[in-house]
């Protein structure tokens, strides 16, 4: 669902990441016809980054409960 946001509205999926300088940054960009696809880019990279330190915490937390 997250992947759907970050190719539509790319400054809507920043800004729910928390991330909102980005996230103005981004809108700006995405103005201009031609920033809409690296807009789009960027926020789908910020997107998979952020799950996979989701997933990287969980591990950990996981690791550190069994001891």
């Amino acid at each position: 669902m997250m992947y759907a946001v970050a190719v539509l509205l790319p400054w809507l999926a920043l800004m729910l990441r928390g991330r909102v300088f980005q996230g103005i940054f981004c809108l700006i960009l995405q103005i201009t016809l031609i920033g809409w696809l690296p807009a789009a880019i960027w926020a789908v990279m910020v997107v998979n980054s952020d799950n996979q330190e989701r997933r990287h915490r969980e591990l950990l937390e996981s690791l550190q409960n069994r001891r």
